[in-house]
């Protein structure tokens, strides 16, 4: 694979957005419970997934699925990295967004 390094690098970047999401997740579950987060998708379809859910770990588990099949393919095209390394950037901005206002 011609991209090993850059697999690599992206693994370790969702392991990163795997455990903030569950991190985050629970913090929207106690905001739910207060009354706020009365929001229905985290991400809309210009951002370029296809979930829509109102906690972080759907759209983890989507690009882990992509993530698969980006490692399992012979020949990647560039763009299909590049569509998925701007989802994966996306993702993490938001999460270290959402940990630092609602601390």
């Amino acid at each position: 694979m011609p991209y090993t390094k850059v697999i690599q690098q992206l693994k370790e970047n969702l392991q990163v957005a795997y455990r903030q999401a569950i991190d985050c997740d629970i913090r929207l579950d106690e905001l739910r419970k207060a009354g706020h987060g009365k929001f229905v998708a985290i991400f809309t379809e210009e951002h370029g997934f296809s979930q829509s859910s109102n906690r972080f770990l759907p759209y983890v588990q989507e690009l882990a699925t992509e993530f698969e099949t980006i490692q399992e393919s012979v020949h990647t095209a560039p763009e299909t990295i590049e569509v998925f390394v701007k989802k994966l950037a996306i993702l993490l901005q938001t999460l270290q967004a959402f940990k630092q206002q609602s601390k």
